[in-house]
């Protein structure tokens, strides 16, 4: 019975606080009445996720968190207290990232990056703001131009790090970053060169996209979004351009010819679509 991790379990017995559920190394555990389903009978199988409740006692429940056991991700401060900061994480009992796990000094009504693991000296899950220990170092499985899910993370001087395949760490430049990006938000990017030390450098448009300048790299951005075709044309009117691409038209013709030279476009009598 793993804790953190959502188990598939079997029902045993059926009890005045809920239902026993059980592995098949003979573990057992509770299953709260609130979390039972209507119609369930002995020997169903039931997915549940399993952690330890304020007694640290071993407890099973059908909520699904915000995180499981060895991933990443962005949560709420809800409270600090002498032991540590208590997070939100959709279950009834908070995650706690003791002092000892705190990069900096953590703010209630803040979000943060955070890493779950779980703590043999301690028997617990634990939740450390450290992350940088936690990516692996072995880069191997990335290629440069391959396509991976981002989870961004905190900005820095040179740029936004962000959480590869939840298992890489990479960085994306403050002058490749052409839309609205923040803490905790979880995207598609692309992988745009590998270091010798093994630091990942990420783009958030396919590489045969980068080097475009900011206006055009919106507006391919924003065909993308609208399945690949934009009704719009240099011969659109001005208001029309702009409620669509909060640009002047102007600055839309200079991105769409960017666009066409280099064959990422085509321009049809109606708009205009992805090659």
């Amino acid at each position: 019975m793993k804790i953190g991790e959502y188990n598939k379990l079997r029902v045993l017995r059926f009890t005045s606080v809920g239902i026993f559920l059980g592995d098949n190394d003979g573990n057992d555990i509770l299953l709260p009445n609130k979390y039972v389903p209507e119609r369930i009978s002995i020997d169903d199988e039931i997915r549940v996720f399993v952690y330890k409740d304020s007694e640290d006692r071993p407890i099973a429940t059908t909520l699904e968190p915000l995180i499981v056991v060895n991933q990443f991700a962005s949560l709420k401060v809800k409270d600090v207290s002498s032991v540590g900061a208590f997070l939100e994480w959709g279950l009834e009992k908070d995650l706690l990232v003791p002092f000892s796990e705190q990069k900096t000094e953590m703010q209630p009504g803040y979000w943060y990056l955070i890493y779950l693991f779980f703590d043999d000296k301690t028997d617990r899950l634990v939740a450390t703001t450290k992350v940088n220990q936690h990516f692996s170092p072995n880069t191997q499985e990335l290629s440069v131009g391959q396509k991976v899910s981002l989870l961004i993370g905190e900005k820095s001087d040179l740029g936004f790090l962000a959480v590869i395949n939840q298992k890489y760490s990479g960085l994306i430049y403050h002058n490749e970053v052409f839309k609205s990006i923040k803490l905790g938000l979880q995207t598609d990017g692309w992988v745009k060169h590998i270091r010798e030390d093994g630091k990942v450098d990420l783009s958030l448009q396919p590489i045969g996209y980068s080097g475009i300048e900011p206006n055009a790299s919106t507006l391919l951005e924003l065909i993308r979004e609208k399945g690949g075709f934009l009704s719009l044309t240099d011969k659109s009117e001005p208001e029309d351009i702009y409620l669509l691409c909060q640009m002047s038209k102007k600055n839309f013709k200079k991105a769409l010819g960017s666009l066409y030279k280099q064959r990422l476009v085509i321009i049809e009598e109606n708009g205009v679509k992805l090659a």
